[in-house]
């Protein structure tokens, strides 16, 4: 028996998703731990119900439908482009509400058409979740992670520093603490004495002199028979770490990122504004700028009044896989999100598609649409 109850809804949000030309699918509760380990997201990773099996192999109860459901798409070989849907339940904490709840949505694999497929999932939540919300005015708020991408590429930092504030997109905290140790240098001593020693030394600055100094260290200390590392791979690793400690990024440059990240518009103005700031910044963004105008002239093709919808820079979502378009809607004036989503193109090639597969989805909170019905009856 099910601990929480299936809303009353849910045959018709069913009909209404495979109107949406959806393929119904399920996926089983008990799932494989590692894809969410790899590439959910931290914020994931942190709430998920975690298990093993007689074997030793960790697993864990469904989080969410997306891995799975992609994972269930290679696995059965289903050619694209394809349209799945689903509604289940999903085990994972929440600092609000029960750790166990149901989740509906849809994942649109292999269209090739990006902005068409974007402005589809977009427009699909909001028709949904108006079908279930008669006369709730609805807000919807909007970020792409590839233009963030973009931007950060042209302030021209180093890969390493780059991955960081990509990884950090849409966490706040995170990102403010890592835009503040980029404005400001290490504290001697942060890499411990013998590090300092060698970098006064000039040791790190020579990769052969470095990795001739771990290896003997670590003969010394017996420790290279169990090495999981190579010298030269402990080598590249300090040699990054001193590289990001020793990266400064200058006032200009970090004045300009703080101004992308306090961006915040209706989205009918957004192109016009990023590209205002693009040109201002001097910074090249023209293929990103592309595929946003596109996505949001199909919003417009598919029916859905850009002006209603906010564009914010800084907005993310905490799912590690996102790779574009980021969303979520949620009552007007409320924070409780009724659905969220994006697109993630990297994803399916990560679990062992053969091919690259262009993908974006959302899911909807069933349990927050509940009450929202229940509140506005």
């Amino acid at each position: 028996m099910p601990l929480v109850n299936l809303p009353a809804f849910a045959p018709e949000l069913i009909a209404d998703l495979e109107g949406l030309g959806t393929e119904r699918v399920d996926t089983p509760v008990i799932q494989p731990a590692e894809p969410f380990l790899d590439m959910a997201g931290e914020d994931l990773r942190r709430r998920i119900f975690m298990t093993e099996s007689e074997t030793g192999k960790s697993l864990c109860l469904r989080p969410e439908f997306t891995i799975p459901v992609c994972l269930r798409h290679i696995e059965t070989a289903t050619g694209t482009p394809k349209r799945y849907a689903y509604l289940g339940e999903v085990f994972r904490q929440r600092r609000e509400g029960a750790n166990e709840f149901y989740q509906a949505g849809i994942e649109d694999l292999g269209e090739p058409d990006v902005a068409r497929a974007d402005a589809r999932a977009v427009c699909d939540a909001l028709k949904v979740i108006a079908s279930r919300l008669p006369g709730v005015t609805l807000a919807t708020v909007l970020g792409d992670q590839s233009v963030f991408e973009a931007v950060v590429a042209a302030c021209g930092l180093p890969a390493g520093w780059q991955k960081r504030l990509v990884h950090a997109f849409g966490n706040q905290t995170r990102l403010q603490k890592l835009m503040a140790d980029l404005s400001d240098p290490a504290p001697a001593g942060v890499f411990g004495p013998e590090i300092e020693r060698l970098a006064a030394l000039g040791t790190l600055d020579d990769e052969a002199k470095l990795i001739a100094h771990i290896d003997e260290t670590m003969e010394a200390t017996g420790y290279s028979t169990n090495a999981s590392r190579s010298p030269a791979d402990i080598a590249r690793r300090l040699r990054e770490k001193m590289e990001l400690a020793n990266t400064r990024l200058d006032s200009r440059a970090l004045a300009l990122l703080k101004e992308f990240l306090a961006l915040e518009v209706n989205l009918a103005e957004a192109p016009q504004a990023l590209a205002a700031f693009a040109q201002k910044a001097g910074l090249g963004l023209g293929e990103a700028l592309v595929r946003f105008e596109s996505r949001v002239a199909a919003l417009r093709e598919a029916g859905v009044d850009p002006a209603d919808i906010t564009y914010r820079a800084a907005f993310g979502r905490p799912l590690d896989y996102y790779t574009g378009l980021v969303f979520e809607i949620a009552p007007a004036g409320n924070a409780l999100v009724l659905a969220g989503g994006g697109r993630f193109d990297r994803l399916l090639t990560l679990l062992g598609a053969k091919e690259r597969i262009p993908a974006v989805g959302f899911s909807l909170w069933l349990d927050r649409i509940a009450s929202v019905e229940g509140a506005a009856a």
